[in-house]
Formats: C-alpha cells, structure tokens, sequence
C-alpha cells in the first residue's frame, strides 16, 4: 500500500528500485496461484456472453470471428477461450516466442504471418463453423487493418495488450519490428511513446471502421480505452464516455458480479489429483441441485458454470497445484465450501482444501475502468468495498486475507482486497465458512444494489429472504424524466 499522492506509475518505477515495494497483483495476494485456468475460465464466459450480445437467436458462436491481441502471460487463455465458447479466435502476438510457447501447448492450432493467408483461412473458418484458434504473428494493428480493408465481418473484437504498462513492453507500435522497438525502447524512450501512440490512433479508427458494420468490441480491461485516449484517438463518444464499453460495464458486471457471480475457487492441499476429481464432482452436485431451485435471472449462469466443471479435467488446465476455479454466487459458493468441509470430515479427501477467489470478483476490487466500472453513482472512485471486504472477512473466519494497490489496471489505479480460508474438516470451520462467505460475496452485491443496478437490487432482496438477520437498505429509485425536468 502507498500513501495516495505517491501512487502514481513513475512512483512505482522510483519505489521498486530502492527496493521498499513491488507491483501488488491480483492473485498473488492471496497466496493462491492456480496457473492458467483463472483467466481461461474467466475469459470464457466473457467470451459466451459476449456472444449472447451479438446473436440473434439463440444460435451460438459458431461460425463467429472473435479478434483480439496478446498470447503472452494472461491474453494467452484468449485462443483456448475461444475454442471452449465454440469461436473462430484470432489472436495477433508480435513476440514470435509467445506465438511458439501456445502453439506448442496446445492452446493456438495455426499460426499466420501472412495477413493474406490469414485472411484466407479466417473466410474458411467461418463457412465451416468449427472451433479453432488461430494465431497471427505480427501487429493487431496490421491486423485490423486489414480486416477493415477486406471487409471481414468480425461479430467480436477486443484487445488484450498490456496497456497498464504502455511504455516498457506492454504494447508494441506498428511500423516497427519486435526488435526496432525493443532497441528503441531503450534507447530512445520518448520516440517510443510517440509511436505507441501513433499507432494506438490508427488501432482505434480500423476498430472504428469494424463497429461501423456491427461489430461488438469491448475493453478488456487492459487500459486500452484509457491510453487511446491519452493518445488522442477518436475513443470517445463525449468529454467524459468512452465510444465502447469495458466488459465489465456491459459483460461481467450486469450479468455476472451484480447477481453475486464470481470466481470462486480452491486448492487441494494434499497435491493428490484424485483429491481434485473428487472435489470437481462434489462441486457439479451442488451446482445441479442449485440449479433445479434457481430463479430464471441466474440459470444461465448456472448452466455456464456446471458445464465447466463437468469438461474441466479435459480442458488440462491445472499446472502445479491441484486447484479449480468456477464462477458461483454466495449461495453456490456456501454449498460447495460446506460439503468440501464434510468430505474432509468423512475422509473422501486425503487433506485440508483451501478456499479464496480471484480479486476480479463481486467485492474485492474497487477499480473504476475494470471491476467497478458498471457503478455509476460516483463510488467506483471509492476503495470502501475492497477494505471493507479485507476487515470484516478477517473476523468472520478468513485464514489470511490480504489488501494492495495495483493489479490488472495498474498501480494507483485499483484497490484489492483478497483471502484465503483453510478448511479443515472441523464443525468450527462450518461456522467460518457460513460467516465469512456471506459477507464476502454481499457487501459487494449491496454496493452494486446501491448504485441502482437492476440485477443486484434484484440479489440483495434474494439475500435478505434467505438470512432474515440480513439488512440492507434498499436505493430508492426515481423515474428519469422526473430529475430531467427538474433542470
């Protein structure tokens, strides 16, 4: 944490190098690294909700373009996201080691440094309708251009180049090679700004030229909307809003966080892989008695979720710890937590398991261009709910919890707040997991209920009906045409 005027990235560049802080990530805070099916799981449903906003009647991605860029660290779940939503995924990587490591893998099936190759194979791909990953070896920017250019109909686009750290690597211009920048980065360092933002400008307007024909694009959270328009790009619809929205605003915060959906998940202690089995069928049975009770606002979500841990083993995501992850709601997560507890008990699992979630959740984060960015009563500047979440998760039976600045977004930017809950078989640890989890999943859903958003008014009024000790004050809501013709 740093004092609020010292939080700024150059502070972090200066604060690192003497050595007195570091760059406070999301999930590392919780002690809880579960390798790649984090953000792979996460970018799927976002990539089938985004879906759900493109298609017309009921029918799917098949046959889809998704475009998007990165296949490094987290952009690297992109490809094998889009091919368990049932996608066409085109990726665009100019690090030719980052194309190699997820080809290699597995996660990308071709791999292009042809634009007329690739546009070839992507008409191809759309008349067969199958799933498949391609990779394009060099600039989005080239990329986009071209899509423009032949009139590609692309329903899906994004970016996932690491905008929050434009100026060191996180983004590479167009008109330059993979080594010309690198060499330019460091020794001609304002130059290199001057054409990341040059080529930001022109990634913006074939983005703006796409859209023009109906494509979707949204912000992956990756500061691209920020920097485009620090670069001066034509992202803006007016002074204050952006011409697209973060997929937060339109995707995970409607459909997901404010019906207290997020990603829950846990980690084997024992290490044993059948340890892991058994907790992946545990969790699909509560999931699928949830939902034959679940109200028709939630069942997609549910479905969502229940068909991932079902196909999770072949997915082949788990890399060192024996660990799962799955989008679930307070009750969905309580249930899960409370049998893991008695399987323990029984002896159906040969050790502990240890609960947290990814910050990028209902209430962990408070980050006004990513987690929070669907709050739009002024309090997604606020840090209360992160903090509130790190204090009153602590008395309520979290192992360890923890709270940093900086994560996704970059330093300055975001507060995150995060946990973790050993589960031990005990009937002490029944009572923890009821109290804490609670808490931890509804302290955000009422602050996204106080912002008036539909779908968590709608869950904070469920919590209350099932825990009568349960109060929140409720938004009073006002017709729009009233305070219109006030002023």
């Amino acid at each position: 944490m740093m004092i609020p005027n010292y939080s700024k990235p150059d502070d972090w560049e200066r604060f690192n190098a003497l050595g007195v802080t570091q760059y406070g990530q999301m999930t590392a805070g919780s002690y809880m690294y579960i390798g790649p099916q984090g953000i792979v799981h996460g970018t799927t449903i976002t990539v089938l909700n985004a879906g759900r906003k493109v298609q017309k009647s009921g029918e799917g991605l098949a046959g889809k373009l998704f475009v998007t860029s990165g296949l490094g660290g987290m952009s690297g779940a992109q490809p094998k996201a889009a091919v368990i939503a049932g996608a066409v995924g085109v990726v665009a990587e100019i690090n030719p080691k980052a194309v190699h490591t997820r080809y290699s893998q597995g996660w990308v099936d071709e791999v292009y440094d042809d634009l007329g190759k690739i546009i070839e194979r992507i008409r191809q791909a759309k008349i067969e309708k199958k799933a498949v990953s391609i990779a394009y070896q060099g600039n989005i920017v080239d990329l986009w251009e071209k899509l423009a250019d032949e009139n590609i109909e692309v329903e899906i686009g994004s970016d996932q180049t690491s905008l929050h750290n434009p100026w060191a690597g996180g983004y590479y211009p167009a008109g330059l090679s993979f080594e010309e920048s690198n060499h330019m980065m460091a020794f001609e360092p304002e130059k290199f700004r001057l054409k990341v933002q040059e080529s930001l400008r022109r990634q913006v307007n074939a983005i703006n030229r796409l859209t023009a024909n109906g494509m979707y694009f949204f912000d992956y959270g990756n500061a691209f909307l920020l920097e485009a328009s620090r670069a001066g790009a034509d992202i803006m619809k007016n002074e204050e809003t952006f011409r697209y929205p973060s997929y937060v605003q339109d995707i995970m915060g409607p459909m997901c966080f404010d019906y207290g959906f997020g990603p829950f998940r846990w980690v084997c202690a024992s290490g044993d892989p059948a340890d892991l089995d058994t907790t992946d069928q545990i969790a699909m049975e509560v999931l699928e008695k949830l939902a034959l009770e679940s109200p028709a606002e939630i069942m997609q979500q549910m479905h969502d979720n229940i068909r991932w841990i079902r196909e999770a083993k072949q997915n082949k995501l788990v890399v060192g710890s024996q660990a799962r992850i799955l989008y679930a709601d307070c009750e969905g997560r309580t249930r899960i937590a409370a049998a893991f507890n008695q399987a323990i008990r029984q002896g159906k699992l040969k050790g502990p398991v240890v609960l947290g979630r990814d910050h990028h959740d209902v209430s962990g984060t408070d980050s006004p261009y990513r987690e929070t960015s669907n709050i739009y009563d002024g309090s997604s500047f606020t840090a209360d709910m992160a903090v509130q979440n790190f204090v009153g998760d602590s008395f309520r039976g979290a192992t360890w919890i923890s709270l940093h600045n900086g994560g996704g977004v970059g330093w300055g930017e975001v507060i995150n707040g995060g946990f973790g809950m050993l589960l031990d078989g005990s009937t002490e640890c029944d009572c923890r997991l009821h109290l804490m989890l609670h808490w931890d999943v509804n302290n955000g859903i009422s602050r996204r209920s106080w912002a008036r958003n539909e779908g968590a008014v709608f869950s904070i009024k469920r919590a209350m009906e099932k825990e009568p000790l349960l109060k929140v004050t409720l938004p009073n809501l006002v017709e729009d045409q009233l305070l219109e013709n006030l002023f």
